[in-house]
């Protein structure tokens, strides 16, 4: 069983699974698993199914990745899965294999510190593809680099494979990819943010979690010099939680800034409890 770790424990090396339901939470962990490697002097390959290539790239840039600039000096590649091993009809493990390998090579060849694949299993989900050729391309997945040079992140979406899958790819991976939860519930997740950092609400609100919040934020304080609360996926929230946001930006130090992401009902909100009067919030409402 993959034992579960946040995104910023991931150890060179390591062959590891995303499972998710939530796009922007898979973004986001995908954008950290991009920076970190491209930070460290790695090659990154994101093979794309579900989601277009030109999606990808742009969800990657607006999480703080130098998009343009890493892929013209070969730094990272976004690469769509029909083009690298499904042109030919029905996939097979050792076609994405022997890709694999090519992307290992370029990495050697250049100079590179390791080589990070991420790589959307989306297409084991098609009709015709064959569920015992997934299974062999994620056994000898990571027998093909030295010690330490191939860090993987294999991504399942729980909408599209069952339990049955999904309980192979937490058997067969080191390790399972999660955001670091403060809360969870049915009603209201609260997770950190890693591209940019901060923290991450989604659902519903309210003063019986502050708590929860003044948490959430705090730790974001001391880990984070600017701090983002992204609050696109929250639905409802109440006054007494939007003063509480006011107020930790309120406190924060001259130069620094806490910047919120949120829908046109929260962004009113925060502005009734006073922030349009705090100079360290910054306020960015999309529809």
């Amino acid at each position: 069983m993959a034992e579960a770790i946040t995104v910023d424990q991931l150890a060179a090396g390591t062959h590891a699974c995303l499972t998710f339901t939530d796009q922007d939470e898979r973004f986001d962990l995908l954008a950290a698993f991009v920076g970190e490697g491209l930070d460290a002097g790695d090659r990154v390959v994101c093979f794309t199914d579900a989601v277009a290539s030109g999606t990808l790239a742009a969800e990657l840039s607006e999480r703080s990745i130098a998009y343009d600039e890493a892929t013209s000096r070969g730094e990272l590649r976004v690469a769509d899965c029909a083009a690298a091993w499904l042109q030919a009809g029905v996939p097979t493990a050792q076609r994405m294999l022997d890709t694999i390998a090519e992307e290992l090579a370029a990495a050697a060849a250049g100079g590179f510190r390791g080589l990070r694949v991420t790589a959307d299993m989306a297409w084991a989900g098609r009709p015709h593809a064959a569920a015992q050729e997934l299974l062999r391309f994620e056994r000898q997945l990571g027998s093909l680099a030295p010690a330490r040079f191939l860090t993987t992140i294999c991504q399942y979406d729980r909408e599209i494979f069952d339990p049955v899958t999904l309980a192979f790819a937490a058997e067969v991976h080191n390790n399972a990819i999660a955001a670091q939860v403060y809360h969870e519930d049915a009603l209201l997740r609260v997770c950190r943010q890693y591209r940019p950092p901060g923290v991450r609400i989604a659902g519903e609100l309210d003063f019986r979690n502050i708590t929860v919040l003044q948490q959430a934020l705090a730790e974001s304080i001391r880990l984070d010099h600017n701090l983002y609360l992204n609050l696109r996926q929250l639905h409802y929230t109440d006054a007494a939680c939007a003063a509480e946001i006011v107020r930790a930006a309120a406190q924060l130090p001259p130069g620094r800034h806490m910047t919120v992401l949120c829908g046109p009902l929260v962004g009113k909100l925060l502005r009734l409890c006073g922030g349009v009067d705090i100079e360290q919030l910054r306020v960015s409402v999309a529809p």
